[in-house]
């Protein structure tokens, strides 16, 4: 199957999960997977949540950031994935100067 992110409309999103900033998707959904493409803007981050829907998996394209999942602190930067399983409480945030872009890719169970 091909999913072509240039004919899905552009989303922005301020202060995801009660975070700071704004964040800019295109999402991709079918029932059974979340795939989007995501900018967090400088300054911005994804506000701390339960992952409830399925595993949550962030693969960082550019930028950096940290994640923090279940208290543990892990730093974001280019080529690192940072896995968020079901049931878990994260967030992420853009810790540079440039925006935070990655895919992510959530399974739903």
């Amino acid at each position: 199957m091909r999913i072509d992110f240039n004919e899905i409309e552009e989303m922005k999103i301020p202060c995801m999960n009660n975070g700071t900033g704004e964040m800019t998707v295109r999402m991709y959904y079918d029932g059974k997977y979340r795939i989007i493409p995501t900018a967090i803007h400088k300054g911005g981050s994804i506000g701390i949540h339960t992952q409830s829907s399925g595993d949550d998996m962030n693969y960082i394209i550019s930028g950096t950031g940290k994640a923090i999942c279940d208290g543990k602190v892990e730093e974001l930067k280019s080529g690192v994935m940072h896995l968020c399983p079901k049931g878990s409480e994260h967030t992420i945030i853009n810790t540079g100067e440039d925006d935070l872009v990655m895919i992510t890719i959530v399974a739903e169970k």
